[in-house]
């Protein structure tokens, strides 16, 4: 087994204390009113460590954000078998598994803290998998979509992310599996289907007022 030199693990160790630390001092006191000084005090690590990691606690937050895209074994493992299985809604549950697992990151990030780079890095993430999912999909079964698959990746990111924004502030009373399998059945049967009505009982549905 080939094993990871030291200086890799302690640069491991040392960007996730600082992130660690910027995640909880984010928490108690708001992006704006922390420093670096304070970042590098409670990751128990000189200011000069946190400059050879870090241009400046901004830097650092996205930083957050690579370390959930470089983790794709845990945020959206099941992207390559929800292409070949069609629709099973497990990259989302992994998502929802992860943010359940990291839910102070998920806040941090959710929430816009900094100047919103973060979020958008975080969103950017998510819509690229998404339309890359609805569009490999759509090739292997020779459809043609209805509406621009970017406009269908921007439109199902956004609702997932205010979808994960509630779950992760709130005791929402849903399981990662359940929200899942709700927001699951919204994508596939659509919102008439979801207020239980049919576009029958709906006409209205195809106004754009709601």
């Amino acid at each position: 087994m080939e094993t990871k030199p030291a200086g890799d693990r302690r640069v491991r160790r040392t960007r996730a204390a600082l992130r660690a630390a910027l995640v909880e001092l984010v928490l108690e006191k708001g992006f704006h009113a922390i420093t670096v000084e304070e970042i590098a005090e409670r990751a128990d690590v000189g200011r000069a460590t946190f400059y050879a990691h870090y241009r400046d606690k901004e830097d650092l937050l996205v930083g957050i954000v690579q370390d959930l895209a470089e983790d794709r074994e845990r945020l959206l493992p099941a992207v390559t078998q929800a292409r070949e299985k069609g629709f099973t809604g497990q990259p989302v549950l992994y998502i929802f598994q992860h943010a359940q697992q990291e839910r102070p990151v998920y806040q941090v990030i959710l929430r816009g803290e900094g100047d919103g780079r973060a979020l958008r890095e975080f969103t950017e993430l998510i819509r690229t998998q998404a339309e890359q999912v609805f569009r490999t999909r759509a090739e292997q079964l020779g459809a043609t979509p209805r509406i621009p698959l970017d406009i269908v990746a921007r439109a199902w990111t956004g609702e997932l992310i205010g979808l994960l924004t509630w779950w992760v502030e709130n005791d929402t009373g849903y399981s990662a599996e359940e929200i899942t399998a709700h927001l699951r059945d919204l994508s596939v049967y659509g919102r008439v289907w979801a207020t239980g009505l049919t576009p029958l009982d709906a006409p209205g549905a195809l106004d754009l007022t709601p």
